[in-house]
């Protein structure tokens, strides 16, 4: 069994959690999240916690154990507190506006990109220059922050473009005439 799957999943106060045979669902403050159960991993709530075991004589069992912890902790963690993922538009005219459940950028095209949020995402601009996706599925967040940096990627020559806060470019060097 992996190291992850042993380490038990606490439960924050306002967490509930249901089970049945053919998905887990997580409820809290924030939301609800679900999660088609794997015959192979066995879910047990004892006492605040929760454990993910697997179930003996399943060849898949100890392969997707942890695997089955790690999302079950994301969603725990998601409906609790929640996720988000910071983006900065580095570029003379690069500018960003949140409205409604629409994005609208201007990343030096000749036309504005609107790019439409799906249902559970919330985008704010603190600043025209910054954007702060939110949400509390996970794997959602960190999806439509790819979506967005993928319309102007940083490039590595002058660093500008779309990149997240805590991304680090590495600036080339450019040609020397001789």
């Amino acid at each position: 069994m992996s190291r992850v799957a042993k380490k038990p999943i606490v439960l924050p106060q306002g967490v509930a959690v249901n089970f049945s045979s053919e998905q887990i669902s997580v409820k809290g403050p924030l939301g609800a999240l679900a999660m088609a159960a794997n015959p192979a991993v066995a879910v047990v709530e004892e006492s605040g916690s929760l454990s993910c075991k697997p179930v003996p004589g399943m060849a898949a069992g100890d392969a997707m154990a942890g695997t089955v912890r790690a999302v079950l902790a994301n969603m725990v963690t998601g409906v609790s507190a929640g996720f988000e993922r910071k983006l900065s538009l580095v570029g003379v005219g690069y500018r960003a506006q949140a409205q409604g459940d629409t994005l609208n950028l201007t990343l030096g095209f000749s036309h504005p990109i609107a790019y439409k949020l799906p249902v559970g995402i919330t985008a704010t601009t603190p600043v025209q220059t910054e954007i702060v996706i939110k949400g509390v599925d996970r794997q959602l967040v960190g999806q439509v922050a790819a979506e967005v940096r993928a319309y102007r990627p940083p490039e590595p020559y002058k660093g500008k473009g779309v990149r997240y806060v805590d991304e680090v470019v590495v600036i080339k060097e450019t040609k020397k005439k001789k």
